[in-house]
């Protein structure tokens, strides 16, 4: 299965550099079912991995203008302070076992897999509905309601810190859909913000872990260059087909995680 998890490595950056996102939804997966690593340290293996991908990945969108840092800064701090108290001091605390009625158990693992499925579910829905607005592929002036993107902020950061997930397919939602971001400049910006939250909350995480560094090398090497042929190929792809791709693409994993977690446990 090892090969197959490096394979799949790939399109962890290639996800992200064409979507801004998925990679994390990739990443915790790949980690988990294909190279059975515990889901609690894949969560930490993730934050490394998408976070120094979207280094790579946001250089390019960057250089064409394609990053609001005003935006990305209201997001990154609130982001930053929720992912560090999560990974600082709830995740090392969490029991091993939560739950347990009968011949079924809910433990830690699929706890965090069960929630990150869900989540999944639901941010998909935004992105595969049609928006009867105007398009916002083309440049508006923006009206931000600064408390809301704060708020949002704190939530994104509470899941980054909690499931180990960069938070790409909630953030971008909220920047294309809410706040009405060109979708380019929605995954650029989300680049931005999910490479500060994910680096951080893996700096948060070490301390409580250890790190088999040759594999999280490896895999983050493999995933960059998906993440650069994701980058090229985004600036040939109309950005109006990206949303509805990436929501179908997030429902479809979402639903495989709730099957494997459940029913095929």
């Amino acid at each position: 299965m090892d090969i197959a998890g490096y394979i799949a490595s790939i399109f962890i950056g290639i996800s992200l550099g064409l979507i801004g996102g998925g990679g994390s939804i990739l990443t915790v997966p790949v980690l988990v079912y294909l190279f059975s690593i515990d889901t609690t340290l894949a969560t930490t293996y993730s934050l490394f991995i998408v976070g120094a991908t979207s280094v790579i990945g946001s250089f390019s969108y960057f250089k064409q203008g394609l990053v609001n840092i005003k935006m990305a800064a209201v997001f990154g701090v609130p982001s930053i302070i929720s992912v560090f108290l999560t990974r600082a001091y709830i995740m090392p605390v969490m029991p091993g076992e939560i739950f347990s009625a009968g011949n079924f158990t809910l433990t830690k693992s699929v706890f965090l897999m069960l929630i990150f499925a869900v989540l999944m579910v639901f941010a998909s829905y935004s992105m595969i509905k049609k928006d009867k607005q105007a398009s916002n592929d083309t440049l508006q002036k923006q009206k931000f309601n600064y408390p809301l993107v704060f708020a949002i902020g704190v939530f994104i950061g509470t899941i980054t810190g909690f499931i180990g997930a960069g938070g790409g397919f909630l953030i971008i939602p909220v920047l294309a859909n809410l706040l009405k971001l060109p979708m380019k400049v929605a995954i650029g910006t989300s680049l931005l913000i999910i490479s500060t939250n994910s680096l951080l909350g893996f700096l948060f995480s070490i301390d409580h872990t250890a790190i088999h560094w040759h594999f999280l090398l490896t895999v983050t090497f493999i995933a960059i260059i998906g993440i650069l042929i994701g980058s090229f190929l985004s600036a040939k792809i109309d950005g109006k087909k990206l949303k509805p791709a990436f929501g179908w693409f997030v429902l479809v994993m979402g639903i495989y995680i709730i099957i494997k977690e459940t029913v095929l446990k």
